[in-house]
């Protein structure tokens, strides 16, 4: 069986207060047996015509009228209380989700149309830029390399530049591995600190300002390594010198 819930508990306590208070004001206190006034005075008048109600005949719950004895023929006759009704109402319990939610659920869009038209735009756009970079800008194949004519200044491809600008101001072990790791992990970190959910750039200023920091990193020492790297791969300003690379 289920327990009371208490504050059902301290509401019949504070009717049954009120109920005693309201007797003893008016002068028609309950018996000592617990049971209603009218109740015996039933009984009384069953007794007065000479039926005499066995133990089963007066029931004293909350929930059922009592019973008399029923004459000659022994049977039990169900008395009905004011308004024939042979219940009573306890309280009554608003209606109510059993479950509290506490988080709301967030609106979403489906995957298609509204993610794959913009990628499909941004995926021709890209591919229309590559055919017209192609076709102003002239990228021919140098001749095979030759171990006795190293070229000077000798460059990476430029999106190695960067880390090669790295190796000419830090011992190997940190350019090659240190810097990069801290950079990777700092990345893969940065999901579990950042964890705002809105796509507004007010909202999302940590990841802005990570992406920021590591964009512009590499793009000044790619910058620094393309232009202003001479023979020897000295600093040089190239306006002095002339620009020593190629795509």
């Amino acid at each position: 069986m289920a327990d009371i819930p208490d504050h059902l508990k301290q509401r019949a306590k504070a009717a049954k207060e009120k109920a005693e208070a309201a007797k003893s004001d008016s002068g028609g206190s309950a018996s000592a047996s617990g049971i209603p006034e009218h109740l015996l005075k039933r009984s009384k008048a069953a007794k007065s015509k000479g039926d005499s109600p066995s133990s089963d005949s007066v029931v004293a719950s909350a929930g059922t009228a009592p019973a008399a004895g029923g004459g000659d023929t022994g049977a039990a006759a169900i008395q009905t209380g004011p308004g024939g009704h042979t219940q009573r109402l306890l309280t009554v319990v608003k209606a109510g989700s059993i479950q509290d939610i506490k988080s709301k659920p967030l609106d979403k869009v489906h995957t298609w149309p509204h993610l794959i038209v913009v990628e499909f735009g941004a995926m021709l756009a890209v591919t229309a830029f590559l055919i017209v970079f192609s076709i102003f800008v002239n990228a021919p194949l140098q001749r095979l390399a030759d171990v006795n004519a190293t070229p000077n200044p000798s460059k990476a491809p430029w999106y190695f530049l960067g880390l090669q600008e790295l190796l000419t101001l830090f011992h190997p072990m940190v350019a090659g591995v240190t810097i990069p790791g801290v950079g990777l992990f700092a990345l893969m970190l940065a999901p579990y600190i950042d964890k705002t959910v809105s796509n507004k750039p007010e909202d999302r200023k940590f990841a802005i300002s990570v992406f920021t920091f590591f964009m512009m990193f590499w793009a000044i020492l790619s910058i620094i390594g393309s232009f202003f790297r001479g023979p020897g791969f000295n600093f040089v300003f190239p306006w002095e010198e002339g620009i020593f690379f190629e795509l």
